[in-house]
C-alpha cells in the first residue's frame, strides 16, 4: 500500500489542490439558502467542486507520465493495475472524507439538509463517478494543461445541461432528454429526491446510473495506460 499512502500525500503538496480540496468546500458551507433551490446554494453546486477536485488530483498521474515515473513503474515489481487502483483508492478516500466533513459542517452551520446521511451517500457516489470521469478524460490527452483547460468548460456544460445550476424544466424537452445521458443529471435527480423527502426506493435508479457511469469511465480510462 506504499503507493496508496504516497498518493494521499501528493494530493496536498500543490497549492491549487489544497484550494479545491480544503478551501472551496468552506465556501459551499457559507453560501446562503435560496428558496427556489431544493438545497442551500452551496450544496446545489457542490457537485461542480467535486468534478474539479477529482480532475485536479487525478491529473497527478499525468505528471507521472510526463516525468517518466510510469516508465520506471513498468520495469518494477509493481504492475500498472496496482499503481492505478491504489491511486484511485487514495483519491476516492480523500473526496469521500471531504464529503463527510462538508455534510457535518453544513449541518452544524445551520443548513437544513433534511437527510444528511442520504446526501453523504449521494455525494460520495458522485465523487467516485467524478474520479472515473477524470480518469477517462485525461486518458484522451497528452498534455495535462490542455486537458484541464478543456475540462473547465466541459464541467460547466455538464452542470448546466444536467440541471445542477437551474431546474431542468426550464429547458426544452429535447435538452431534458439529452441531460439523462450525463452523470450530473442523475446527481441533480438524487438531490431532488432527497430534498423532497421522497421514498428511498426512488434513489435506486439514479444510484444505479451513477454506478454504471463510474464503471464505464473506469473501463475507458484504464484501457489506455498513462505511460
Amino acid at each position: 500500500m506504499t503507493i496508496f499512502f504516497f498518493a494521499i500525500k501528493r494530493c496536498f503538496r500543490n497549492v491549487m489542490n489544497i484550494i479545491f480540496l480544503c478551501v472551496l468546500p468552506i465556501l459551499v458551507i457559507l453560501m446562503p439558502d435560496e428558496e427556489w433551490l431544493p438545497l442551500p446554494l452551496g450544496f446545489q453546486m457542490y457537485g461542480v467542486i467535486l468534478l474539479f477536485a477529482a480532475g485536479r488530483i487525478v491529473s497527478i498521474m499525468m505528471d507521472d507520465r510526463a516525468k517518466g515515473i510510469l516508465t520506471r513503474v513498468g520495469i518494477s515489481p509493481i504492475t500498472h493495475l496496482q499503481y492505478l487502483w491504489q491511486n484511485l483508492l487514495a483519491y476516492s478516500l480523500i473526496l469521500i472524507v471531504q464529503v463527510g466533513l462538508v455534510i457535518i459542517a453544513g449541518s452544524l452551520y445551520g443548513h437544513d439538509l433534511i437527510h444528511p446521511f442520504l446526501l453523504f451517500v449521494v455525494y460520495s457516489l458522485f465523487a467516485l463517478t467524478a474520479i472515473g470521469f477524470s480518469l477517462a478524460w485525461f486518458s484522451l490527452f497528452r498534455h495535462k494543461e490542455t486537458a484541464f483547460a478543456v475540462l473547465i468548460g466541459m464541467v460547466f456544460l455538464m452542470a448546466m445541461a444536467g440541471g445542477m445550476l437551474w431546474p431542468l424544466d426550464m429547458m426544452p424537452e429535447l435538452m431534458q432528454r439529452f441531460a439523462m445521458l450525463l452523470p450530473t443529471y442523475w446527481l441533480a435527480e438524487s438531490i431532488t429526491i432527497v430534498a423532497s423527502q421522497g421514498d428511498i426506493s426512488e434513489l435506486l435508479i439514479p444510484f444505479a446510473m451513477l454506478l454504471l457511469f463510474t464503471i464505464a469511465f473506469l473501463i475507458i480510462g484504464s484501457k489506455r495506460r498513462l505511460a
